[in-house]
């Protein structure tokens, strides 16, 4: 039962909380039975040796720790649900007293979900982008399409020009010295990637096969191997092939190669489609983002650190996905980057800590509205996460149940609620997106 609840501060809170005195003497003559079965005191079988000896010849705190466990769990959890609170980190436990006959009195220091002062979260005035999709951005995806299935044909009589993929040989030089990862032979370059020193690939622009060149640069200040950021280098440069693409005809017979339409109209309605589909969505997401922005921004709350820890540890943990799909691990990252891992999650703390109160802040307005979460609405979600992988809902949901997902799921639906009820109840004003739309030089040239 608890005894009583002190406020440290605004996240932390300390509990006492006593067990009565049977339940104690109960879990002592338990924990007897397993530690007697553990020790060996000459002239006594196994398990056999008298609990009064036992205590006599170690202590009767041999016993306690097994007795502990049985009773300060249950205990805890009970207190927890009286007192009120949401921990969010594991406590700090402290024994005040254990002894046969006696209650059972300990303290638990945790961090709780702290107060949180709500600002007005109905209402809030928010303009959302109108999801308009113009046929340039049409034509511009159609455009990298034909670039993804170009042709390289040899260019063995013409010059480098912006777009050609080149074959060259180079060395560079720091103040006359060749440099470690300076040099290499048949390297593939494409003009205008932006793969070398800001500099280099321009100058490469009007030569010829077999022609050679000398190329000065500057490496950037940042430059990620530091003992080169800021200094002149020479390359000698001799390029060796050069193709250029030669993009397909834009026709029905394209389209048959690359997609499963069979005309370039069914293709071009298709796609527009979805281009206006993807565009409601960022829409809707960016309504959604300024409008929690909004209400976190209006609310007072102390954010604990370790639910900041927490989004920080999310964070890195979806950059670290995203660089492995990239072919690409984190350590290798922070290596590259120069930067330490500690450095690397310290850039990261401003997010997280808006994150962090975003979701306390939400939180509030759940347990304000008194929004739940049926089971139904769970099974739900589930067969909706199946259909993505074109799996079975059972089967789902027992792996969720096996990684201890299933609570991440409900918070997941409760959260959504929360965001729905904030659109639902918000002045929304319409407006036109001021789209930066794609370049068309490159396009405007003809094969």
């Amino acid at each position: 039962m608890l005894n009583n609840k002190e406020k440290i501060d605004d996240s932390k809170v300390k509990l006492e909380i006593e067990v009565p005195a049977p339940d104690v003497d109960t879990a002592l003559a338990k924990a007897y039975r397993k530690v007697v079965r553990q020790v060996n005191i000459p002239g006594f079988r196994k398990g056999k040796v008298p609990r009064r000896i036992l205590e006599s010849r170690f202590g009767p705190e041999i016993l306690h720790e097994e007795a502990l466990e049985i009773l300060v769990p249950p205990a805890y959890d009970e207190a927890v649900k009286e007192a009120d609170i949401e921990p969010i980190n594991q406590p700090d436990f402290e024994l005040i007293q254990i002894e046969e006959g006696k209650p059972l009195i300990f303290s638990a220091a945790v961090e709780v979900l702290p107060d949180v002062e709500l600002g007005e979260y109905k209402g809030l005035k928010a303009e959302q982008e109108e999801a308009e999709i113009e046929d340039i951005q049409v034509d511009h995806h159609f455009y990298m399409l034909r670039q993804q299935n170009a042709r390289l044909v040899p260019k063995d009589e013409g010059e480098v020009s912006e777009g050609d993929i080149t074959l060259i040989d180079f060395e560079g030089f720091v103040d006359g010295e060749p440099f470690e990862g300076g040099a290499s032979e048949n390297h593939s370059l494409e003009i205008g990637s932006n793969t070398f020193i800001p500099g280099f690939e321009e100058q490469l622009i009007g030569m010829k096969v077999d022609e050679e060149r000398e190329i000065t640069v500057t490496f950037p200040e940042n430059y990620r191997k530091e003992d080169l950021g800021g200094k002149e280098a020479l390359f000698k440069v001799k390029v060796k092939q050069i193709k250029e693409k030669q993009l397909p005809d834009l026709d029905d017979e394209f389209v048959k190669e690359v997609s499963e339409f069979e005309t370039l109209d069914e293709m071009r309605a298709d796609l527009k489609e979805k281009m206006i589909k993807n565009a409601e969505d960022q829409a809707q997401q960016k309504l959604e983002e300024s409008l929690i922005e909004a209400i976190s921004e209006a609310s007072a709350a102390t954010v604990p650190a370790i639910l900041v820890e927490r989004q920080i540890d999310r964070i890195m943990g979806d950059m670290e996905n995203y660089l492995r799909y990239q072919g690409l691990g984190l350590d290798k990252f922070v290596e590259m980057s120069g930067r330490t891992m500690d450095e690397l999650r310290e850039e990261r703390r401003e997010e997280a800590e808006k994150r962090a109160k975003a979701n306390l802040v939400l939180d509030a307005i759940i347990k304000k509205e008194g929004i739940t979460v049926e089971d139904s609405e769970v099974e739900e979600k589930i067969a909706g996460i199946a259909e993505s992988y074109d799996d079975d809902p059972e089967r789902i949901k027992d792996i969720l149940e096996k990684q201890g997902r299933l609570p991440v799921v409900r918070e997941e639906i409760r959260m959504r609620k929360a965001i729905d009820l904030l659109v639902s109840e918000a002045d929304i004003t319409k407006v036109k997106k001021t789209a930066e739309k794609p370049k068309k030089e490159e396009e405007k040239k003809e094969e």
